[in-house]
Parts: structure tokens; C-alpha cells; sequence
């Protein structure tokens, strides 16, 4: 029996020397694999999808293809469109693997994935240990979101946080390969047979939450999600989004978290946990004034979540379209 192919994909958004960079690291840590990389461009209009296919071409880099995605749709229809495309051959392949355009496997991160996979058939994805420039751990292992992790997150008060950290979505206490509830996309594996039975990327999300949502319906489907400590990634972070230099929330955030709610457990729960996150928010914001203390969260940020979750709300119940898609560019400068 052959052994199982290994496809690929790095999404770019006006990074093509990062993405180059993520490419050439892909292409050591895939030597001995059988399989290909497909970059997609999702839409620069800044050159960078020629910048890349002249690159590729000028260095001779066999197994390589670079596909324009045709318009800027968010991080899952992106990496849908390199998960439609396939194998170069037309077959499709056996796993797919999903790399940031701002992140660098080490020589064996990506066997790591692949063997792991290939040894429990029940597995549906698996991610890889992250870590940064200054080679501190980031924090890719999750729990599902829910309305107590909601007032965990909103209330910021020590004694109800501590009776709540089993419910605190950032799982930190992982410290070796084990089963989650998910991952952070930036370097995962994923079984091609599971997404044939459970979809792909749900591409209602323009940016976040779609990983949860994808893992989550692997799950529903009795597959495992697998944090893969042997598998390093070295991760910057945020390069195509601009996350970093965030003055406000953007829009699509309120909206992916709403529609992963909604969706995954119906709309008078993604309301009850509305409503949970804005009153504890509003109970910190209270302390905070009356203590002195600097709140840590944005201002505007209970604000927006309300603005947005209650069209939502409203849009759901009278059948109207309320969630939005916007292009990166109307968010976030560049």
C-alpha cells in the first residue's frame, strides 16, 4: 500500500517574503513526505501572488503551486480553496496540513503530525507544539467556549476565576502530548476522510472561531483532536492581521463568536452568553471604577459586543441578515 500523501497549505495576505520564508521551511521539514504545498494568495492586490509565483519559478522549487484565491473571503475560505484544489495529479490527498504564512516548522515538525496520524486512525487533527521568536511557549490548546467561560473571561475577579479555571478556554496546563477540545490553526494536521464526513471550513467566519467550530464538529463525529508536543513550530504571530496593533476589537471577531454560539448550541444560548459576558464585564468595570484600578480590556469593547450581538439577535429572530464578511482591508491597516 503506498504510503499516505501530505498536502500543504499556506494561506498569504500581503506577507509574500514572510510566506516565502514559511515556504522554504515547509519544503525542508517535508523532505522524505510524499506529498506538495500549495500557496494561496487570499486576494493581496498588492503584487504578492506574482512576487511568490516568480519566486517559485526562478528557484526551480518542484512540488509547489501557487493558486489565487479570487477574493479575500477570511482565513477558512482561503485555506478552502488550496483544500478543493487538491493534489496537483487531481487526486485528493490523504492529510492536509495547515501552516501560517508566519510560522516555521524545525526539520521534523511536520513527520511528527504525519506519524502520529498514520498510528492512531482515530484521530481527526493535530497541531503542533508553538513557540516564539523568544522561544516562549504560545498557547494553541483550547477547551470549547461556553457561557461559563464566558464569565470566567468577563469577570475578572480572583475568587469566581479560580472556581472557574476548568472552564477557562486557553488550556496552559498542557505541558505534553495529549487530547483537546482544539486547536489554534497555525500549524495542524488534519485527516482528509474526516473533513470529507464533517465539511470544511465554515466560511461564514471572516477570522476567528473557525477552528473551534471545525474541531468541534470532528468531535460531534466521536474523532479525536490531538496536541502533538514532539511536533515545533516556531510562530510570530499575527503578521497578516495587524492583531497585534489593535486599537479596537474588529467587527468580524463579535461576529465569528456570535455565529460559533449560535451555531454549535442555538440562539437563545449564544444570547444567555451574551448576556453573561456583558454582566460580568459590566461588574469588573464597576470594581475597576470604584477600586482605581486600570481595566485591561478596551473600552469600547462591551460596547461592540453588544451593538453586534443583539442585531444578531434581532436579525435572527425576524429572518433579516445581520453577520458580516468585510475584506481585511476594511479593518485593518496595513
Amino acid at each position: 500500500m503506498p504510503a499516505p500523501t501530505v498536502l500543504t497549505i499556506i494561506l498569504n495576505y500581503k506577507t509574500a517574503d514572510m510566506t516565502l520564508r514559511s515556504a522554504q521551511a515547509a519544503r525542508i521539514a517535508m523532505q522524505g513526505l510524499p506529498g506538495e504545498i500549495t500557496i494561496v494568495d487570499n486576494d493581496s492586490q498588492d503584487g504578492s501572488f506574482e512576487k511568490i509565483r516568480d519566486h517559485v519559478e526562478a528557484e526551480q522549487w518542484e512540488g509547489i503551486r501557487v493558486l489565487k484565491s479570487g477574493h479575500n473571503g477570511g482565513y477558512g475560505a482561503g485555506n478552502n480553496v488550496g483544500i478543493r484544489a487538491g493534489m496537483s495529479d487531481g487526486t485528493a490527498p490523504d492529510f492536509i496540513y495547515i501552516l501560517n504564512s508566519d510560522a516555521f516548522p524545525e526539520p521534523e515538525a511536520i513527520t511528527e503530525l504525519y506519524n502520529f496520524l498514520q498510528t492512531h486512525p482515530k484521530t481527526g487533527f493535530v497541531g503542533s507544539y508553538i513557540f516564539g521568536e523568544d522561544g516562549d511557549r504560545h498557547t494553541t490548546t483550547f477547551r470549547f467556549p461556553s457561557i461559563l467561560s464566558e464569565l470566567e473571561s468577563a469577570i475578572r475577579f480572583g475568587p469566581i476565576t479560580k472556581l472557574l479555571k476548568s472552564y477557562r478556554v486557553p488550556r496552559e496546563d498542557i505541558v505534553g502530548t495529549a487530547s483537546v477540545d482544539w486547536l489554534a490553526g497555525a500549524s495542524m494536521m488534519m485527516r482528509r476522510s474526516v473533513l470529507d464526513e464533517i465539511g470544511l471550513f465554515d466560511e461564514t467566519f471572516f477570522l476567528y472561531f473557525e477552528e473551534a467550530d471545525l474541531c468541534a464538529r470532528a468531535r460531534s463525529s466521536n474523532y479525536s483532536i490531538h496536541y502533538v508536543y514532539e511536533s515545533r513550530v516556531m510562530h510570530l504571530g499575527s503578521v497578516s492581521t495587524g492583531m497585534k496593533t489593535w486599537d479596537r476589537v474588529p467587527d468580524y471577531w463579535f461576529e465569528s463568536r456570535f455565529h460559533y454560539f449560535q451555531k454549535n448550541y442555538g440562539l437563545t444560548y449564544a444570547g444567555f452568553a451574551t448576556l453573561v459576558h456583558l454582566s460580568a464585564g459590566s461588574l469588573h468595570w464597576l470594581r475597576c471604577r470604584l477600586t482605581g484600578k486600570t481595566r485591561d480590556v478596551s473600552p469600547n469593547f462591551l460596547r461592540s459586543m453588544a451593538k453586534h450581538d443583539f442585531a444578531n439577535i434581532i436579525g435572527s429572530i425576524t429572518g433579516t441578515t445581520h453577520n458580516q464578511s468585510p475584506e481585511l482591508d476594511t479593518k485593518i491597516g496595513e
